[in-house]
């Protein structure tokens, strides 16, 4: 997924979280991360991450793009440097992914949980992504490190394209795998039906290049256009499309019950979430290394689909759905 698409996909999401706490009187709660700028209140502690409050005197501002996924990581982020004892102003919700990378750099603001991919193809202007995790990841704080800014470890949460099914489907045809999706469109090229939106169906990185790297056989007539939304819809119906493209920490995967297909292959580019931290602020401050690198580790795939079901479909306040899950993972207590 090249940069446009990513962005495109924040443009979109962020129209889906406006809609979400539009329903939700939340939001309008002092405490909401929406309000950018104000230092976060929330009393919290230490829990096994910030013992001994190595952060105390310290004040560091941490930001986000505006949509949920990504506040909810910023939150996450700032309540965690908080229970080490920094104060923290809260700047999550920027507009757009060059916004809030800027202000990194910038020092406006002094860390976020940015994507590789997205790093490496839209900032970094590399146009072909690098198909091992790690591989991706180094490549990009090795790059970035002249840039001012330093990358701590990834997390395993991947925000890519992929391919669902809704369960009866996925049980009836017996596929697991986008290997398993071509061998079946060779055999039987009718049975294969697909619902994208139109990016994905013209993209080197979507449709076109998946259907190479697959030796996918699937008829034109078979490919459904729509808009994302509508997707997720139609694929949890089954009937319309026995497959559709989703990306993999959407909120929508859990809520509508749908099964994601493994790229076993490899094909789709790797957005996996990291810490991006001014270079300057962390050579000041080391111990945010230390606060946010567990926490980091702990975040995967399955649980931010839950997590953004939470904003997205709950239409719950990010900043408590980053505080109740800290606090469920025993990093951080309120109080």
């Amino acid at each position: 997924m090249a940069g446009p698409g990513r962005l495109h996909q924040e443009v979109r999401a962020a129209v889906a979280l406006g809609a979400a706490l539009a329903l939700s009187a939340t939001a309008a709660l002092s405490g909401c991360g929406l309000k950018s700028g104000q230092a976060i209140a929330d009393p919290v502690r230490p829990g096994s991450i910030g013992q001994g409050k190595p952060l105390k005197g310290v004040t560091l501002t941490v930001t986000s793009k505006n949509f949920s996924e990504q506040i909810i990581l910023g939150e996450m982020m700032g309540l965690a440097l908080k229970a080490a004892g920094a104060t923290v102003i809260d700047k999550t919700n920027i507009q757009g992914s060059i916004g809030a990378r800027q202000a990194v750099l910038k020092r406006t603001a002094d860390a976020m949980y940015e994507y590789t991919g997205t790093a490496w193809i839209t900032y970094l202007g590399h146009t072909r992504p690098i198909t091992d995790p790690r591989a991706q990841w180094q490549a990009v704080r090795n790059e970035d490190a002249g840039n001012g800014l330093t990358w701590l470890p990834p997390a395993s949460l991947n925000n890519t394209y992929a391919l669902a099914a809704n369960q009866a489907n996925q049980r009836r045809y017996g596929f697991t795998t986008l290997s398993d999706v071509a061998a079946l469109s060779r055999s039987d090229p009718r049975a294969v039906t697909l619902c994208v939106e139109n990016e994905f169906d013209v993209r080197d990185d979507g449709l076109p290049g998946m259907r190479k790297a697959y030796g996918m056989n699937i008829p034109g007539g078979n490919v459904r256009i729509m808009d994302g939304g509508i997707v997720y819809t139609q694929v949890a119906q089954g009937g319309s499309c026995i497959l559709g493209e989703v990306f993999t920490t959407d909120g929508r995967i859990p809520a509508t019950h749908l099964r994601v297909l493994a790229d076993d292959r490899h094909f789709f580019p790797n957005y996996n979430a990291a810490p991006e931290i001014n270079s300057r602020s962390l050579r000041e401050h080391p111990a945010m290394a230390a606060v946010l690198d567990p926490i980091t580790a702990k975040l995967t795939t399955e649980n931010q689909q839950q997590l953004n079901a939470k904003v997205d479909v709950d239409g719950q306040d990010p900043r408590k759905v980053a505080k109740d899950w800290l606090v469920r993972e025993g990093f951080i207590k309120t109080g």
